[in-house]
C-alpha cells in the first residue's frame, strides 16, 4: 500500500484517499516574473512523478492534479515596471518559458492551471468571509488583514508556536496590523498598480489567499494532498491552513508534501554567491532527460546537491540504461509477466516516493537483458524496463537519439559522424588497421565512442 511522509503529522501515513474514484493533488506552481531555476525543477519533476504514480495506482481519470501559476504579486509587478512593460505582457512571456522548460524535462501538463488573475472573485468572496466570521478585519489604510490570534492551530504545520514567533522571527512591521503576526489578504490600490474592486475598495490579494481561493476551487473545501518546496511550509503553507479551515469549517488538505532545498557544491543556492543556474543554463550543458534523472536520484525529501560531476553520473547511468535497449526501439512498454522486478519497484514507490530505490531496479533489468540469450527474454525485460522508466518520465526517447545527443552536446554532427565511420569500415574491408583505428581514435577526441558488434559499428557520444 502506498505510504507517504505527512509534513503535517510528521511520519509516513497510509494514502487512503477521500475519494479513490477521485484523488486530487494541488502543488503551488510559480511566480512568473523570471527564468525558473533548478529548484523549480525540482518541484515540477518531483510532482509530476507523484502525478504518475497516483495515475498509475488509481488510473488516470480518477486523479486530478491542479498546479497554480501565481500572476500577481509584488516581484511581478516590480519586474514589469524595471521592464517598462505591461503586467500581462510580462507574465505571458515567462509563462511561455516555463511551460518550454517544463516540456523539455519530460513534465506532464496537470489537469488544471489555474491563474489568481482569473479567480478575483473567488478570493474577495474568500476574504468577505473570513472578514463576516471574524477572522479578518479592514484596517484603516484600506488593507484587509488575517487575525491569527483567532486561529486555534496556527503553526501546527511548521511546528512554530505564536509565542515564540512574537519573541524571535522576523516578522513585517506593518503598523496598520493589530498584532505583528496578522498577515495581508488584500491590498488597497497604490499608484499605476493593477487594481479590481472590492468591498473593501480597489486593491489586489495578498500571495496566500490566492493559493486558498484556487486550490478550494477546483478541488473542493477538503483535498487529498498539498505540495510545493520546503521553503513554503512557512509562512505560506501555514497561512493557507488558517484561512481555508476558518473560511470554511473544514479541514483542507489530509497530506502535506514538501520537496527538499536545491543546494550547489554543497551551498545554497543564490545570485549573490554567483551560483544560481536556471533551467535554461543546466540545458545547454547536459540533456534533458539527465537533469530528470539527476533530480529523482535523490529522495524528493532530502537535499539535492547539484553539481558537475553528479550530473556527469546521471548522464553515464542514462547511457548504461539506453544502451541495453538498444535494438529495441520497436518494443512497446509493457509489464514482464516475471512480476518480480515490478513488485520491487511498486514496494520503492510505495515507500513515499522512494525513486532512487525505484532507479536500482530499472539497472536491475538492464543488466538482465545484457546477460539474456533467448531473444523473446530480452524483449519481454526491455519492455518492462520501459514501462517502468515511464512511471518516472524516464527512457522514453529512442536508444540512438539518447546515445547520439541529437540535437545537443558539441563535437562533430551525426552527418560528420557516419561519413567517418563509413571511411573506418571501407579501411576495415582493406585491412588498413592504421587507418581504422586513426579514425576510431580521431573520434574519441571529439567524445564519439565507436562500438562494433556483429550487426556493424554503432556509435554514441561520451
Amino acid at each position: 500500500m502506498l505510504q507517504i511522509h505527512n509534513n503535517l503529522s510528521k511520519r509516513k501515513e497510509p494514502f487512503r484517499p477521500i475519494d479513490p474514484a477521485n484523488v486530487r493533488m494541488y502543488v503551488c506552481g510559480m511566480t512568473v516574473y523570471d527564468m525558473c531555476h533548478i529548484g523549480h525543477a525540482r518541484v515540477l519533476v518531483v510532482f509530476d512523478v507523484v502525478y504518475r504514480y497516483l495515475c498509475e495506482v488509481f488510473g488516470s481519470d480518477h486523479v486530478t492534479y491542479v498546479r497554480n501559476i501565481t500572476d500577481i504579486d509584488d516581484k511581478i509587478i516590480q519586474r514589469a515596471r524595471e521592464n517598462d512593460e505591461g503586467i500581462d505582457s510580462l507574465t505571458g512571456r515567462y509563462i511561455d518559458e516555463m511551460n518550454r522548460d517544463a516540456e523539455a524535462l519530460g513534465v506532464l501538463h496537470p489537469n488544471q492551471e489555474p491563474r489568481a488573475t482569473g479567480h478575483m472573485q473567488q478570493i474577495i468572496d474568500m476574504i468577505g468571509t473570513l472578514v463576516e466570521k471574524g477572522y479578518a478585519y479592514a484596517a484603516d489604510n484600506g488593507d484587509v488583514y488575517y487575525d491569527v490570534s483567532h486561529f486555534e492551530h496556527y503553526g501546527r504545520l511548521s511546528g512554530k508556536h505564536i509565542e515564540d514567533l512574537r519573541a524571535g522571527e522576523r516578522i513585517a512591521v506593518d503598523e496598520a496590523k493589530q498584532d505583528p503576526l496578522d498577515f495581508v489578504l488584500w491590498k488597497a490600490a497604490k499608484p499605476e498598480e493593477p487594481a479590481w474592486d472590492s468591498p473593501w475598495g480597489r486593491g489586489r490579494p495578498g500571495w496566500h489567499i490566492e493559493c486558498s481561493a484556487m486550490s478550494t476551487h477546483c478541488l473542493g473545501h477538503h483535498f487529498d494532498i498539498h505540495g510545493g518546496g520546503l521553503d513554503l511550509q512557512f509562512p505560506h503553507h501555514e497561512n493557507e491552513i488558517a484561512q481555508s479551515e476558518a473560511a470554511t469549517g473544514e479541514t483542507f488538505v489530509n497530506v502535506w508534501m514538501h520537496n527538499g532545498f536545491v543546494r550547489v557544491d554543497e551551498e545554497k543556492m543564490s545570485k549573490s554567491l554567483g551560483n544560481f543556474f536556471t533551467i535554461r543554463d543546466v540545458l545547454q550543458q547536459y540533456a534533458p532527460e539527465v537533469v530528470r534523472y539527476f533530480i529523482l536520484s535523490s529522495h524528493y525529501r532530502s537535499p539535492l546537491n547539484y553539481s558537475d560531476q553528479h550530473l556527469d553520473n546521471a548522464k553515464a547511468a542514462l547511457t548504461t540504461l539506453y544502451t541495453a535497449l538498444r535494438g529495441f526501439e520497436d518494443v512497446a512498454p509493457a509489464i514482464s509477466a516475471d512480476m518480480t522486478c515490478v513488485e520491487r519497484f511498486r514496494a520503492a514507490m510505495d515507500d513515499d516516493f522512494n525513486t532512487p530505490e525505484a532507479q536500482v531496479v530499472l539497472f536491475e533489468l538492464a543488466h538482465e537483458i545484457n546477460k539474456q540469450t533467448d531473444p523473446a527474454a530480452a524483449r519481454q525485460t526491455a519492455a518492462t524496463l520501459k514501462y517502468l522508466g515511464a512511471l518516472l518520465g524516464l527512457l522514453q526517447q529512442s536508444p540512438e537519439a539518447f546515445l547520439q545527443g541529437e540535437g545537443a552536446g558539441e563535437g562533430p554532427d551525426s552527418e560528420a559522424i557516419e561519413a567517418l565511420i563509413r571511411q573506418r569500415t571501407d579501411a576495415r574491408a582493406n585491412k588498413d588497421w592504421a587507418e581504422s583505428d586513426r579514425i576510431r581514435d580521431l573520434l574519441r577526441e571529439q567524445g564519439v565512442i565507436l562500438e562494433d558488434g556483429p550487426g556493424g559499428t554503432t556509435w554514441r557520444r561520451v
